[in-house]
């Protein structure tokens, strides 16, 4: 089963636009009460490139330093997910949640 902070590796093709492209990791940011009932996942993709932005989440996974791209959120169909490849820090993690509340809030 897929957990929250778990980083899988993702095809997000296709795509449109300045959508995020290619197979990359992603983190898996949806609740476990989600991954239950339904075939689909919220999942951030993470990046080495692009640009540091208070919606972006600096972390290092696997000896790689990179930015977990909230603003590319996403709902994808768990056929989309390849392989697992760790998990992300509970730090790290607790980060972005928060980050995702500031976000959305009024």
């Amino acid at each position: 089963m897929v957990k929250r902070g778990e980083v899988w590796l993702v095809n997000l093709d296709p795509t449109v636009g300045s959508e995020i492209r290619k197979s990359r990791p992603c983190v898996v940011l949806s609740p476990p009460e989600l991954h239950e009932h339904l075939k689909t996942v919220i999942i951030a993709p993470m990046t080495s490139k692009g640009f540091a932005a208070p919606f972006r989440v600096p972390l290092k996974f696997q000896a790689t330093a990179g930015l977990l791209v909230l603003d590319q959120v996403r709902s994808v169909d768990k056929v989309r997910l390849v392989k697992k490849m760790g998990s992300v820090s509970a730090p790290t993690l607790k980060i972005a949640l928060h980050t995702m509340q500031e976000m959305f809030k009024d």
